[in-house]
Parts: C-alpha cells; sequence; structure tokens
C-alpha cells in the first residue's frame, strides 16, 4: 500500500476493504480541506422548497443535478493509491468502486485529484437510495456484493495535480463528464443544463415527485446555488415558549419543541416561530402561561429570551424543508434529553445529551388535539426515517456521564481601598473524555473579581487532555495573577470522584444542597461554586494544542 496512508493503521471489514482515520493519512491537510469545501459548499446553497422554486431561483442557466441520499465524500487519487475522507476524518479503502474511479481516472491522463460527490447505495429494489444504507453497508458489510452496491457519484472537482480548480462550473462539469461518464461504480451525478425554470419544475416533478429522488441541486456561475427539496411535516411535542416584547407584548414568540424517545424521556430538537396568526399568538400565549413547570434544563431563544417549560400535553404538526444529522465537519448534532416527572413536584431533569438533528426552515400548521405527547404520536422515529440518528434505541438515563473529580482549588484575597479582591483557581478532571466528544480531560478555570473595576468580574478557561500540561498552565495562570500582596485564604484537593458541588466545598463555604445545573448553558466558565458543567472542545479559544 502507498506511504500516502499507514497500512498498519487500517481496519479490515472485508476483503480488501477497510477503513482508518484521518490520523493515519501522510498528509495532515487532507481533512480540513475536505471540511472546509464542505463548510463552504453549505453556506453556499440555499434551500428552497417547490414554492420558493418559482420565484427565488433567478432567470438563468443551470446545471440541475439529482440530489443524491448519501454520505457526503470525497475521492482523493494520489500516488497511485485511490481512497475516499468524509468530513468525520473516516477514510476507506479496497472498494469496488474506488477500484473503478481509479482506473477511470488513470486513463484520463490525472494522477493527483480530489472530488467531491455522494456515497451512497444502489438498491436492488431500485428505490431511492438512503444515507441509512450507507451507514448499515459501509460500517458491517456482509459480502462482496454489498462492497459493490457501494458507489460514488461525483458532483465537483476540488484539486487536480495538487492545483485547486478555480474555474467555471460549466468547465468543471465537462471534466467530470470526461473522467467519470463511462462509469458505473463510479459515476458523474445524474444532470441536465437547463435555460428556464420551467425546466427545472419539470426535472423536480419528475425526479422528485414521480420518481421519489431526495430533491435537486441548480448549479448557475451566475444566479448562484439552490437546493430544492420537499418540505417534511412533523408532529412535535412543546417544551417550552417564550412571549414577544415591546409592541407585540402578549403574544407567543416562539414555541421549544422535541420528541418523545422510546424510553419516555423528551428530547429537544429545535424551535418554530413562524406560520401563526396574531389571533394564535395571543390564544396559545395565555394558555402556555397556565401550563408553566419548573426546570433544571434552560434554553434561550434567538433574541437571548428564555423559553418557559411547560408540562408537555401539546402536539404541534411543523413543516420544515430540511433536517440535518451532522455538521460540516462531520460531527453529530447532540441535543439535550430531558425527563419529564409529574410526581408532585412537576417538572423537567436533565439526563444527557444524544444525536438527534438541527430542523431547517420550520413553520407552524397545526395544533394536533387528536395526538399526545407519546412515543407512536410524536416519537423520533420521524427524524430517523429522514436522515440518521445514532443511538436511537439506547435508553437516555443509562447514558448519563460520570461526575467530575476537584483536584485543586486556591482562593486569594487582597485588600486595595477598603475593598476586597478575590481571585480563585480551580482544577477538576471532567472524566467524560471517553463518553463525549464535547469534554476535555482537565479543565482550570480562574475567577478574577474587583469591585473597583468597571466590569467585576472576570474569568478565564484552559483545557487540555494531558494532566502534565494541565498542571504547568495552572502554575503559568497562577504566576501571572497571583503577586505580592495577595493572600491565601484556602487550598484543598478533592482525590474522591463524589458529585462535583460537594467535591468544591471548602471550610470557609457553608454547605449548601448541590443543584443540578442546565447543561447546555451554564458553562464552566459562568459556574464559581465549583459545580461543573460541559466544555465543549470545538468553543474554547484558549484550549492547549
Amino acid at each position: 500500500m502507498s506511504p500516502v496512508l499507514d497500512k498498519s493503521r487500517v481496519e479490515i471489514l472485508l476483503g480488501q476493504y477497510g477503513t482508518a482515520p484521518a490520523t493515519a493519512l501522510a498528509d495532515s491537510s487532507l481533512l480540513p480541506k475536505v471540511q472546509e469545501y464542505r463548510r463552504l459548499a453549505s453556506g453556499r446553497m440555499q434551500p428552497l422548497d417547490r414554492e420558493g422554486m418559482t420565484h427565488k431561483i433567478p432567470v438563468g442557466e443551470y446545471y440541475v443535478s439529482r440530489k443524491v441520499d448519501g454520505e457526503f465524500t470525497v475521492l482523493i487519487l494520489r500516488e497511485g493509491l485511490a481512497f475516499s475522507l468524509n468530513p468525520g476524518g473516516t477514510v476507506r479503502v479496497g472498494l469496488p468502486w474506488l477500484d473503478e474511479a481509479a482506473r477511470l481516472l488513470s486513463k484520463a491522463g490525472v494522477k493527483d485529484a480530489m472530488i467531491a460527490g455522494e456515497l451512497y447505495v444502489a438498491r436492488d429494489d431500485k428505490g431511492r437510495p438512503r444515507v441509512h444504507d450507507v451507514c448499515t453497508v459501509a460500517r458491517n458489510p456482509q459480502s462482496a456484493a454489498d462492497l459493490k452496491k457501494l458507489r460514488f457519484a461525483a458532483f465537483d472537482v476540488m484539486a487536480r495535480d495538487g492545483a485547486v480548480i478555480a474555474q467555471p462550473f460549466a468547465e468543471t462539469w465537462k471534466l467530470i463528464q470526461k473522467w467519470f461518464g463511462a462509469g458505473e461504480l463510479a459515476h458523474a451525478v445524474e444532470s441536465r443544463t437547463v435555460k428556464t425554470i420551467d425546466e427545472i419544475q419539470k426535472l423536480f416533478e419528475t425526479w422528485v415527485e414521480q420518481e421519489g429522488a431526495e430533491g435537486i441541486v441548480a448549479r448557475s456561475d451566475a444566479a448562484g446555488q439552490f437546493k430544492v427539496k420537499p418540505r417534511h411535516t412533523l408532529d412535535l411535542a412543546v417544551l417550552g415558549y417564550t412571549e414577544s416584547t415591546d409592541e407585540r407584548q402578549g403574544m407567543l414568540h416562539d414555541l421549544l419543541l422535541g420528541v418523545k424517545r422510546a424510553d419516555s424521556t423528551l428530547q429537544v430538537l429545535g424551535r418554530v416561530g413562524g406560520g401563526f396568526t396574531d389571533d394564535q399568538r395571543r390564544e396559545m400565549l395565555s394558555d402556555l402561561k397556565d401550563m408553566a413547570v419548573d426546570s433544571e434544563y434552560a434554553e434561550v431563544n434567538g433574541d437571548n429570551v428564555a423559553y418557559q417549560m411547560v408540562n408537555p400535553e401539546w402536539v404541534m404538526e411543523v413543516s420544515c424543508l430540511d433536517l440535518l444529522s451532522s455538521t460540516t465537519r462531520g460531527g453529530s448534532i447532540n441535543r439535550m434529553v430531558l425527563d419529564y416527572r409529574n410526581n408532585g413536584t412537576r417538572g423537567y431533569q436533565v439526563v444527557t445529551k444524544l444525536p438527534l438533528a438541527t430542523i431547517i426552515s420550520p413553520q407552524f400548521i397545526r395544533r394536533r388535539e387528536d395526538k399526545h405527547v407519546r412515543p407512536e404520536d410524536c416519537g423520533i422515529t420521524q427524524v430517523s426515517n429522514i436522515v440518521e440518528v445514532p443511538l436511537i434505541d439506547r435508553d437516555a438515563r443509562q447514558m448519563t456521564l460520570p461526575h467530575s473529580e476537584i483536584l485543586r482549588r486556591e482562593v486569594y484575597t487582597k485588600d486595595l481601598k477598603g475593598q476586597t479582591m478575590v481571585r480563585k483557581f480551580l482544577m477538576w478532571k471532567t472524566n467524560k473524555e471517553t463518553g463525549s466528544d464535547e469534554f476535555p480531560a482537565y479543565v482550570v478555570h480562574f475567577t478574577d473579581f474587583s469591585p473597583n473595576r468597571k466590569d467585576a468580574l472576570a474569568r478565564e478557561l484552559r483545557v487540555s487532555n494531558s494532566q502534565t500540561q494541565i498542571e504547568q498552565l495552572w502554575e503559568v495562570l497562577k504566576a501571572d495573577n497571583i503577586k505580592a500582596g495577595w493572600n491565601a485564604l484556602a487550598s484543598s484537593v478533592a482525590h474522591a470522584t463524589a458529585a462535583p458541588a460537594a467535591a468544591a466545598q471548602t471550610s470557609e463555604e457553608p454547605a449548601e444542597k448541590p443543584k443540578k445545573k442546565a447543561a447546555t448553558k451554564k458553562t464552566a466558565s459562568e459556574s464559581d461554586s465549583g459545580e461543573q458543567a460541559p466544555v465543549k472542545k470545538s468553543a474554547k479559544k484558549k484550549k492547549a494544542e
């Protein structure tokens, strides 16, 4: 195998087919290039439904292609090796379609290339490919016939012979047709060139409405790129609401919605604020206020107004343009799972975060008074029937993450002009780094309170997956902030994996009953009591690499 890939890190799944992490590639820039292409391509693509197609697509010449329901992946040819790489960092080698792609590109005189496309499964019944099929076959193939069902539909050329392709799409499309026109397992995505909106509509009717394709994609160098799909309809549980402000006070602003999991927990899916009449906004708000309950979980809407959580009684029918279950980097979209208790003290308890999806362009249709908040009426399978949702059958209550462990805590004070300044250092081990990619292994949190300053409270955060490194970061942070005149009040080291609030307790602070924090809204950078909340790796600007 080529030195492009460390063959010792390839896990063989069947025959010559195997997978490896992106870190097994000699060129570490490949994964960032794939992820950046996905991010930019998603940002340029304007989603539309059938109605929007008629008045939002400008007149012009378009390359219209059938949208394939598969996994976005990039075909890479380098030093004679053809392999694929997706934004999640999975490398695939030894598939029949990769062998065919290598032959086609070699015949065309191409020695080095990166080609974007969709990895999909050709179904025996000739029906519409689904991304679920890719996950099933690619992860656990049962036979050589399964491997031949995996196909690649090319739709763009990212680079050739080391040079990034920056040319009109018309020229790019000629390359794709030239290279893959004769392909069967690796081929060009089905496409037509059209010059009128009517022609685009006819292709949508044929490919989507008659033949059941996922949608169409229309590309134009002059007018832009559009993704046209039929709207999906979902029945969702109402979990919370916010009220409008200013002149619209007294009206509903938007609703927080969720789905019912098989274990009877509720998982937050998204929100809807469009599609209501003013009369509906007034009437619903009045009723929802009477349904208010307590909640450990807090979330805010786009205007940073917190949702008032409610007794989950209502089911709303909502339409959406699309559902996305992964980020542009290939990671899962995790949503909070809540447990609703109605045993005298009604309210929501935080369970954990699990993969779900994001709803695109949701619109309220109607309240479903004939349905109830139960799995058969507003269940999570509505989402998993459209996109892949990992861990859908797992009991969320059995997947709670372990408690954090306080390692060090030091508090210093200094009197200045009759005012007491306080600086506090807290280090903890999350114990969650192996169970969730949202957590680093270690965190140091620094709090600086100065009553004489305009912004009295300041905070800094350091994270690392190395205990040695986090200790070094602690010492640097302390050396920068504790000079002459600061007096140590207390320090403690907790070695037991106790509940975070209890482990953080020291002699100068009275015991308090620990409270569970909202996992998505109360981060470590907002905590000053020793209670630990999730620290997302991707959000930390000062993470040590």
